[in-house]
């Protein structure tokens, strides 16, 4: 692996799902339910059993709480619930342990609170830096609040921030981004992830914007946004490493790195995905049903398959392209007996001649252009 990013695919992952929320977002489509005080009682007791359930001792170097939003549990939850996890795994002196936030609920108490109980990285959900933007998304918070609270995290001693934000809103224009962004990088977090907007079927955000006539721009805007956006993050001094995802200083997501490189995670918790040993499983995703399960010793696992080989060569692929490190061809090819540059060369050529994909040091690497087209080029695996 390139020294970049170090390469820590000897040790897993946990995924903490807390699915509670104040309100709900209305572009959201994660696995979610309002916040009821006693619900969340009965769920941090469910999870907990559930990792206190898994005996085998695996090595965790990070463990993230998502949501949902995880800064709703109290510190005492968070203190436990890691504590399930050092009982039932070998949980390294240095994990990264990632919670979720959202501005509005955080306060510097809070936060101090967190990082006692042991979080070590904080996630905050600004979604973006222009208050017109953040009412359209149905957010509950403003921008002069988002400011607040990365002070607030910054003054309880967290040192490693990241902040999410959006681009290609509903009625958003390239100025309206490039302005969003540039406030972002103001604020200085270690981390920023900048994903484009997916409008869901039955979303509410859908309906809002059927009524209000609001429209997002075209696609040739859409891929501007992305263009623009990185090109004020990479003159802030950030450093992308993911399609949509920049740091500074090496301040890479240790645990996302694990989806990326397709290495192994365990989730726990309602709705929680989990990928080992070439195994891939899903919890059930009701939060009552979850903890019902939990409470007469039922299987919380709804779904369960053994992938083949082809299938994991082929996400090992889909995965590892989207990383600006791509994919060590060579390595690759022998890990699942197969000479990628025979199979797919050919059906790769039209991209590299378009200067979508190059090979750099034995990697195949898609280029910024190339990201922006990756389905494209996506194909060629399937």
């Amino acid at each position: 692996m390139p020294s970049t990013v170090t390469s820590l695919s000897d040790s897993i992952g946990l995924y903490l799902h807390i699915p509670f929320c104040s309100a709900i977002c209305d572009y959201c489509n994660f696995n979610r339910g309002l916040y009821d005080e006693a619900l969340k009682r009965r769920y941090v007791r469910a999870i907990k059993y559930e990792i206190e359930s898994w005996t085998d001792g695996r090595v965790v170097d990070s463990i993230f709480f998502g949501g949902g939003t995880p800064s709703l549990l109290d510190a005492a939850d968070v203190s436990q619930i890691l504590e399930a996890c050092s009982t039932s795994f070998t949980v390294t002196s240095d994990v990264e342990t990632t919670l979720e936030m959202n501005p509005e609920s955080c306060t510097q108490s809070h936060v101090k609170e967190l990082l006692d109980a042991g979080i070590t990285r904080v996630s905050l959900g600004v979604q973006s830096f222009l208050d017109h933007e953040l009412k359209r998304l149905g957010r509950a918070h403003t921008v002069n609040e988002a400011r607040t609270a990365i002070t607030a995290i910054r003054s309880a001693g967290c040192n490693n921030l990241s902040v999410d934000l959006m681009l290609w809103l509903p009625g958003q224009t390239r100025v309206d981004c490039v302005k969003s962004v540039n406030e972002m990088v103001r604020c200085d977090p270690d981390h920023a992830s900048l994903y484009m907007l997916e409008i869901y079927p039955n979303s509410p955000l859908r309906d809002e914007m059927a009524r209000s006539g609001w429209s997002l721009a075209p696609d040739e805007d859409a891929s501007g946004m992305y263009l623009d956006a990185l090109t004020v993050t990479d003159r802030a001094g950030y450093k992308q490493y993911e399609i949509s995802n920049v740091s500074r200083s090496g301040r890479y997501s240790r645990h996302n790195l694990k989806y990326w490189r397709y290495q192994n995670w365990v989730g726990f918790g309602c709705g929680a995905h989990s990928m080992l040993d070439g195994c891939r499983w899903k919890n059930i995703s009701e939060i009552t049903g979850y903890i019902d399960a939990i409470r007469h010793r039922q299987p919380v696992i709804e779904a369960r398959r053994e992938l083949s080989t082809e299938e994991l060569l082929g996400d090992a692929i889909f995965m590892g392209l989207r990383l600006n490190e791509g994919i060590d061809v060579n390595e690759l090819g022998a890990q699942y007996g197969v000479n990628l540059r025979t199979r797919f060369g050919p059906g790769l050529e039209p991209y590299m001649e378009q200067g979508l994909l190059i090979e750099k040091n034995g990697r195949w690497c898609l280029t910024r252009r190339g990201m922006l087209l990756s389905n494209e080029v996506m194909k060629t695996f399937v």
